[in-house]
């Protein structure tokens, strides 16, 4: 996945979770951030920030923010948008007879339906933008729909789906992601008992540049 067009800038500050403040070119922008998470420990003032300029008429801020560097080097991407369309670039890639996104199971929507040798896969993709000392962790804060999406995903595989979720890494140097129960115990036991009710549990490594996201080799499942 490749964005069109990348600007860097400086973080300045995040008024709320959907705008924030960054110097561009020497000037200061009100900006699109494209991840509505806590992101505490990225957006910092002074921070290395990466933006696009979608161009979509109508607009209130030119640019949405896409990537930030945290203070110990590394890039990540927080598009919260980017999972969804990297992974559907890496599905297109296997060999699936039949793809499906935004697939409607009970009472949710599963990101991506798969068909192929006889089987039906489905896939809850999430995005892991928190990171503590080379391990992943998610959610950055507390998910009702996370849950969902896990018991959804448990009575799915009991019904003969291979139910997975996916973990698309957004910063490069992790390959695991652990539920952050600290901040939502009820991800954590939901977790438990999806692959316990025979769910797997993806991990997605990347590479990440400011304009590039892209699943790298060495996917590995957590069983």
């Amino acid at each position: 996945m490749k964005y069109d067009n990348i600007v860097q800038g400086t973080f300045i500050n995040r008024p709320n979770r959907f705008i924030a403040q960054v110097e561009v070119e020497g000037r200061q922008e009100m900006v699109h951030v494209k991840n509505t998470g806590r992101c505490r420990e990225l957006l910092l003032p002074g921070s290395e920030v990466w933006l696009t300029a979608p161009g979509t008429p109508g607009r209130k801020t030119k640019y949405d923010l896409v990537a930030v560097r945290k203070d110990t080097g590394v890039l990540f991407n927080i598009d919260s948008q980017a999972p969804n369309r990297v992974v559907k670039e890496w599905l297109a890639a296997r060999n699936y007879d039949r793809i499906v996104s935004e697939y409607t199971y009970g009472d949710s929507r599963i990101d991506f339906y798969m068909e192929g040798e006889g089987l039906r896969f489905l896939m809850e993709v999430k995005g892991c933008t928190l990171e503590t000392h080379g391990i992943g962790y998610y959610p950055d804060a507390p998910t009702e729909r996370g849950v969902k999406h896990l018991r959804e995903l448990a009575r799915a595989a009991g019904e003969g789906y291979q139910a997975i979720l996916a973990f698309v890494i957004q910063m490069e140097g992790v390959r695991e992601v652990r539920p952050n129960v600290a901040t939502h115990p009820a991800f954590g036991r939901a977790l438990e008992e999806a692959k316990a009710a025979g769910v797997r549990v993806l991990f997605l490594p990347c590479h990440v540049e400011p304009d590039v996201l892209e699943i790298v080799n060495g996917v590995h499942l957590y069983d």
